[in-house]
């Protein structure tokens, strides 16, 4: 009798992943059935069918299924675009009603030196200061985006500086850690990031150091890092012990490039810009 219980199931354990797989297939086949027979078809609800009807499929080798699944997934792209074109247009209207205007087509749409990326799957959008998210990832209302539009612009492109008080900031922290080093690194050069955290450690007051919390914490945000390399562009001269000194960035190598810990984007507009690794200064 033990033997024959033992032989049904291994027999059971054999099939029951594939009978589940099945019956995993054909809830997600019925459901896009479902959606795409509707007279005025859901976007939104058909690219979460899609979700699970790739899902569903993966197991399974059949030109029939492949098929099928390639035309919903198209169908259900081609209504996100539109859905996207459609709220593009209407948030264009809305921000051209208060004479900003908003160039480029859905993802991508540009407002100025800042980027706003839609993301119609996830019904949510994200704008962007070169690689720097300046938000967490909005719903699709035009009256969040205009808000978070706001609250960015004041952030980035209304940001007071001083130039030359930067660089000076620049350069000190580089002499630092610099110093610490046994040994000079070719040319001179440090990465960019090091001395971005170093820039944060010494903007704390004495009240962080005895008192450590988030309270007593001064941030400087990465986007502000980038957005101060940008404004200094004109001003990278300082002056030290009789010589002037400039700064120069050293773009990353593909692999830094690929790391948001090795490298950062500097931008030049919305869209364009270069990846940067390293900072040296060399006498002008």
């Amino acid at each position: 009798m033990s033997e024959l219980i033992e032989a049904l199931s291994l027999v059971q354990q054999r099939f029951e992943p594939e009978f589940k797989g099945l019956k995993s297939l054909t809830a997600a086949l019925a459901q896009a059935k479902k959606l795409a027979s509707q007279d005025k078809l859901d976007a939104s609800a058909m690219q979460k069918a899609l979700v699970k009807f790739e899902q569903g499929a993966q197991p399974f080798e059949d030109e029939g299924l492949k098929e099928a699944l390639n035309l919903f997934k198209a169908k259900t792209e081609e209504l996100l675009e539109a859905l996207a074109f459609d709220f593009a247009k209407d948030l264009k209207d809305s921000f051209q009603a208060k004479g900003i205007e908003i160039e480029g087509r859905p993802p991508s749409l540009v407002v100025g030196e800042l980027l706003l990326e839609i993301n119609m799957a996830s019904r949510k959008a994200l704008w962007f200061y070169g690689k720097e998210p300046l938000s967490r990832p909005l719903a699709l209302s035009l009256s969040s985006i205009s808000q978070a539009y706001e609250a960015a612009r004041k952030l980035v492109l209304e940001r007071k500086l001083t130039p030359p008080t930067f660089s000076q900031e620049l350069f000190q922290v580089y002499n630092q850690e610099l110093a610490k080093r046994s040994r000079r690194p070719t040319g001179g050069r440090l990465p960019i990031l090091e001395i971005y955290s170093q820039m944060v450690l010494a903007r704390q007051s004495s009240r962080f150091w005895n008192t450590p919390s988030r309270a007593t914490f001064v941030d400087y945000p990465r986007v502000l890092f980038v957005r101060d390399l940008v404004l200094s562009q004109g001003h990278r001269q300082v002056s030290h012990e009789g010589s002037h000194q400039l700064w120069h960035l050293h773009g990353a190598t593909k692999s830094q490039a690929e790391s948001a810990s090795r490298s950062l984007w500097l931008p030049s507009s919305a869209l364009e810009g270069a990846y940067y690794a390293d900072i040296s200064f060399e006498e002008a």
